[in-house]
């Protein structure tokens, strides 16, 4: 159940496959080099494999507990946090005038990786952080991120966002929860959010809400919502923690896992609020904040797989049981060696790998969107961001839980005894295909807006680079490499068609194909990115440099992908264009129980 963050992997990643290095391009980061790459993967290595990742199974087993509006976290996470806080975790991927690290988003993304497969109940803390400082940062007034970012950047004070209503869901434009105006010009804040992460616990000193409310005579809908700024002790003279504020626990969800992380029901009995940006414009302040959590919440489907294949690979090296064909040694032969298992292993490396090639591709064209002096390049690193957004998030926590799946299959039966830990990853990683957005609105949004968007010129771009690799592998010298551009070429030749027909579909049509378009377009994106790798571990070998061990190692990683994954790509046609009439036209008599 140990677990050692895979920093040789993540550098490949971020540095040969999502080109971290061309954000020097920007000059936004002054301090950044490959150098410093290497230092914070393995420092911040450190902190996830020694002091976080112990605490996933017992606190797993011990949970949170609710007293009096308080929660008690599980035995561990206030000092594991203080850790964090003392590092300067929180604060990596934003500016030094706040406080922070000032470097790219890309390694805040590499360090969230690492905080969710240490433990995927304590990473959320800081994960629903990261949203709100972005919120702040876009939104806040001068006032406000003088305030409260230089706290919640140094990690001394949390963040939270609440959204979700019980009659509401998905549907935001629902909610209920009520914003007065006070005479002083702040607000009085009154309802009840669910499902709030890290609502109330007990590592930082302070607690501060973004909150989704009505105004008074509010539109109805999404164009009445407004976001305030709540904290659970209101700052005094000092700026320091206060009186305590009109918020409070008054219930913790008893979930299927995450069970360190305290998923609180929030009251709002006329907190005192402060409004973030204009009245009635709450809807983009909380894409700000959602954008953020999308991305993160993919890197934690990345996180939660890695963690369970390292546990299925130690398991699998050290459990015996069987004849191995052409294994040496007396029997029971160790199931590493038995072709099923091996196949398992490697599907999950390899799709493990491809998520994380997505949500670090898009974390570096979030930064080059954001600072790239070229108007051009920083429009077309914008649309890309966009783009893969809800790739990132569907198709990388979709890997999670198939990842954590296989990892519990690889066990036998001792994966389905908690005991050996294999199931926690199963039951963490299943929440997040649900959050933040359920993969099905991620496929929608994809299938919609992102298909279209300024014409399809994102689409089309993204095409267009997959076609550039196909050609690199193509005229590769290394013989590994042709077969890559084979696999790819027909892969994204089906992509495209897909994408043809979906921009002409019927609504009802589009929507009933909108999920396994989404699973193409990750698949294929994902054995893109591999390629991207195998080229760039191509030239390595070429070039005499690093360990031509890992480098052949990527190079076989995509060439599995692209024979299995790439190569079904095309057969998933027909269930996109399955199309509306044969899901409603029956009726629901298909879908009635004996």
């Amino acid at each position: 159940m140990s677990y050692r963050a895979p920093v040789r992997d993540l550098r490949f990643c971020l540095e040969e496959i999502a080109a971290l290095d061309s954000v020097s391009a920007t000059r936004a980061f002054p301090e950044f080099s490959s150098e410093l790459t290497g230092a914070i993967l393995e420092e911040a290595a450190r902190l996830c494999n020694d002091v976080i990742a112990p605490l996933n199974w017992p606190s797993d087993q011990q949970g949170c507990t609710l007293e009096n509006g308080e929660v008690t976290t599980p035995d561990g996470f206030p000092e594991a946090y203080a850790k964090f806080v003392e590092g300067g975790w929180q604060g990596l991927q934003f500016g030094t005038e706040h406080g922070g690290m000032g470097l790219p988003r890309a390694l805040g993304c590499a360090l969230m990786e690492m905080l969710q497969s240490a433990s995927m109940s304590f990473g959320l803390g800081p994960m629903l952080s990261f949203g709100a400082i972005e919120a702040l940062i876009a939104h806040g007034s001068d006032e406000q991120r003088a305030l409260y970012l230089p706290k919640i950047i140094s990690g001394e004070w949390s963040a939270t966002m609440n959204l979700t209503e019980p009659q509401a869901g998905s549907d935001v434009g629902a909610l209920r929860t009520k914003a007065e105006p006070n005479a002083d010009g702040s607000w009085a804040i009154s309802g009840q959010k669910i499902y709030i992460t890290w609502g109330e616990h007990d590592c930082a000193e302070n607690i501060v809400h973004l909150v989704l409310a009505r105004t008074p005579d509010s539109p109805a809908g999404t164009k009445g919502i407004s976001l305030f700024l709540v904290p659970k002790f209101l700052p005094d003279a000092n700026g320091n923690p206060g009186k305590r504020n009109g918020v409070k626990a008054i219930g913790l969800e008893h979930k299927m896992g995450i069970h360190g992380s305290p998923t609180c029901t929030m009251e709002f009995a006329g907190a005192t609020g402060w409004l973030i940006g204009a009245e009635h414009k709450g809807m983009a302040a909380m894409f700000t904040m959602m954008n953020s959590a999308r991305l993160n919440v993919g890197v934690q489907g990345v996180g939660i797989a890695e963690r369970a294949y390292q546990q299925a690979l130690n398991f699998a090296k050290e459990r015996r049981q069987g004849r191995a064909p052409g294994a040496e040694g007396p029997a029971p032969h160790a199931i590493i060696d038995h072709p099923d298992v091996r196949r398992m292993l490697t599907l999950m490396k390899t799709k493990t790998e491809a998520a994380r090639a997505i949500c670090l591709h898009a974390a570096v064209e979030a930064d080059l969107g954001e600072y790239h002096p070229d108007a051009e390049e920083a429009a077309w690193s914008r649309r890309r961001e966009e783009l893969l957004i809800p790739i990132a998030k569907a198709w990388s926590t979709d890997v999670g839980v198939e990842v954590a799946s296989l990892g519990i299959q690889i066990h036998g039966g001792m994966g389905f005894i908690e005991e050996t830990g294999a199931a926690q990853h199963y039951r963490d990683a299943r929440i997040a295909p649900i959050y933040e957005g359920t993969n099905g609105i991620q496929a929608i949004d994809l299938a919609g807006r992102k298909l279209a968007m300024e014409g399809g010129l994102a689409f089309a771009e993204l095409i267009e680079d997959i076609r550039q690799t196909v050609e690199d592998c193509e005229t590769s010298s290394n013989p590994a490499l042709p077969p890559l551009a084979d696999r790819l070429r027909r892969a994204v030749d089906a992509l495209e068609e897909a994408a043809g027909w979906m921009a002409s579909a019927s609504a009802e049509d589009r929507l009933s194909g909108a999920t396994q378009f989404l699973k193409l377009t990750g698949d294929v994106t994902g054995g893109w990115l591999l390629c991207v790798g195998a080229v760039a571990a191509q030239r390595r070998l070429k070039e005499g440099e690093g360990d031509a061990g890992f480098a052949e190692g990527r190079i076989a990683l995509a060439r599995v992908f692209a024979d299995t994954v790439l190569a079904a790509a095309p057969g998933l046609i027909s269930d996109i264009q399955l199309g509306a009439e044969a899901l409603f036209a029956p009726g629901e008599i298909m879908l009635e129980s004996a």
